[in-house]
């Protein structure tokens, strides 16, 4: 039938309209070699109304066509079996909208997700390559340190990818992916440095805060030392505090040691005057009664009358710190109290304590052994010298 239909049709007389007719049969001939048409009559005259006729309605040539359609389309479809099972019309729609559910999940494989599983693999291997490099490192450090480690691992286990993965189109996927998960494996190590950071600064910061309280209270005031442990404490914290939290603690590093040594110096003169106030009368103690030494005693009421008298009639608390008197105090007190050899701070109370031994032995024992070797003037006791007379 469709060779008839498609066959040529004679143009002796050069008919412009045969021509173009005999052109489409020739291309619907190259399109369908092996088809076959089949035509029906009109089934009835009002078309609008087909869809509610029935086959005694329509015309009889129709009714008939229609039948021998049914019988050439049964003779040349082959039914879809299924297990066994042959499938009518809905039962086959019905199965290929489950093959179509199926492909969509997944469930059936299909070159595109075998190259998935494949590049997963990879994917899961280059990810712990990455995880195993970063947990090496040890946390806290600066920021810098941790994102060119970050790239230089990243970077690896890039590549590690590009030299396993399988296909194109589907590794370019597996590439965003595994860039995905390093993204967050490495905001996850960020928020952990953050956190170490914050613990070491915030410990250290403690630390100094304690040592300055420590300072602050000392036995004898002493500058030096002030000096030297705010120096230790300050070096110590920008040395061992790294990561991102450094630059927040070290604003309030300088703060408090700002505030804990102007809060020192203001402290200092005072606490430095009261000291040599109370060491003047305990030498006048120690000169008169202990070891009976007058120039001892004379020395010690001078420096009394000085500091009680002289600088109160004639300096202000002001004029008196900022004089030179008050400086070369000052110089010959901290090079006392304070040296890299001694630390009178710590040592005062052994140092008191061998002091006391030394002058009950030398009252007690030495002056009867090896009786009096005194050059300078002492007191004497007239009851001793009567006796002897």
């Amino acid at each position: 039938m469709v060779d008839e239909a498609l066959r040529r049709v004679p143009n002796s007389n050069g008919d412009k309209n045969i021509d173009q007719v005999n052109q489409i049969r020739d291309s619907l001939a190259i399109m369908g070699d092996n088809s076959t048409a089949f035509s029906l009559p009109q089934p009835h005259l009002q078309r609008t109304k087909l869809c509610d006729m029935r086959d005694a309605e329509l015309d009889p040539l129709y009714v008939k066509k229609r039948e021998q359609l049914k019988e050439v389309v049964a003779s040349i479809v082959r039914p879809k079996i299924v297990q066994g099972k042959s499938l009518n019309g809905k039962e086959f729609v019905s199965f290929l909208e489950q093959i179509l559910d199926a492909l969509n999940k997944g469930e059936i494989p299909s070159t595109g997700s075998l190259v998935e599983i494949f590049n997963k693999g990879i994917l899961e291997r280059c990810l712990k390559l990455y995880n195993e490099r970063m947990a090496s490192m040890i946390l806290p450090m600066p920021g810098e340190s941790l994102q060119k480690a970050h790239e230089e691992h990243r970077q690896a286990a890039m590549n590690a990818f590009d030299e396993q993965h399988f296909g194109r189109h589907h590794a370019k996927k597996s590439v965003d992916k595994l860039d995905e998960e390093i993204e967050k494996v490495y905001k996850n190590i960020m928020l952990a440095n953050e956190y170490q950071s914050s613990k070491l600064c915030e410990a250290l910061y403690t630390r100094c805060e304690d040592k300055m309280d420590h300072l602050q209270v000392l036995r004898l005031p002493t500058m030096a030392k002030f000096n030297a442990g705010f120096i230790q404490c300050n070096q110590s914290f920008h040395s061992e505090c790294v990561g991102p939290s450094k630059i927040n603690y070290e604003k309030r590093m300088m703060k408090m040691l700002e505030k804990s040594q102007s809060s020192f110096i203001k402290d200092y003169n005072h606490r430095l005057f009261n000291w040599l106030v109370a060491f003047s009368l305990f030498m006048v103690v120690v000169g008169r009664f202990v070891i009976k030494f007058i120039l001892v005693e004379i020395g010690a009421w001078i420096l009394f009358i000085f500091l009680e008298t002289y600088t109160r009639m004639f300096w202000s608390a002001e004029s008196l710190y900022y004089n030179p008197v008050w400086h070369f105090i000052v110089a010959t007190w901290e090079a006392l109290v304070y040296s890299p050899i001694l630390d009178l701070d710590r040592w005062a109370i052994p140092v008191c304590v061998i002091a006391v031994i030394f002058v009950v032995y030398w009252r007690c024992y030495g002056r009867r052994k090896h009786g009096s070797i005194w050059l300078l003037p002492m007191y004497n006791n007239h009851k001793d010298r009567h006796r002897t007379e």
